[in-house]
């Protein structure tokens, strides 16, 4: 089993990985677009985790997360309990291009666009601030941008919206903004 990770999969699986390697989605973009009252966010002060959102011609660099094939049931478990905590990620079977070349189907979660929690196209400036100030289960909305740009950056993966953000939000959290 493989499994797609463009977020907090990147640093924090919470699964053991047998094997991991770069990987690209194609059709959907990493996004801050998903309002999160749970883990980096509440009910009345949601923060924003980043998801999937579709989109004709982009693609997402991420990692391809293999899984010992004993191990695929409770990690197939685990991760419905983590990430469809409130829905508003749908779980799919999509092909991503391995680094080699070759495909591979992954498990991935992709955001709802008609989930409520969807807030797809915010500013990144109204993202900076939001991130900036929420905190919820799983602890501060900045670790979570923080420790996703650094992982991406031991990649090797440019996103420059995220490294906008990363700095921007250092900025609002020092005073600076």
């Amino acid at each position: 089993m493989w499994v797609f990770g463009y977020g907090s999969l990147l640093w924090n699986p919470g699964f053991a990985v047998r094997r991991s390697v770069l990987a690209r989605l194609p059709d959907y973009h990493r996004s801050f677009c998903m309002r999160s009252i749970h883990h980096r966010g509440t009910p009345d002060a949601p923060g924003l985790v980043l998801a999937l959102d579709a989109w004709q011609g982009a693609a997402c660099q991420g990692l391809a997360l293999g899984v010992e094939p004993a191990q695929a049931d409770d990690v197939l478990a685990y991760l419905r309990e983590r990430e469809l905590i409130s829905s508003a990620y749908l779980e799919r079977m999509l092909e991503v291009d391995l680094a080699d070349g070759t495909q591979v189907t992954a498990v991935t979660y992709v955001i709802d666009p008609d989930h409520v929690q969807y807030c797809g196209a915010l500013p990144l400036e109204e993202q900076a601030r939001i991130i900036a100030q929420a905190v919820g289960e799983r602890g501060p909305n900045t670790e979570y941008l923080h420790n996703t740009v650094a992982h991406l950056g031991t990649l090797g993966i440019i996103d420059p919206d995220l490294d906008w953000l990363d700095c921007r939000v250092r900025d609002l959290v020092a005073g600076q903004g």
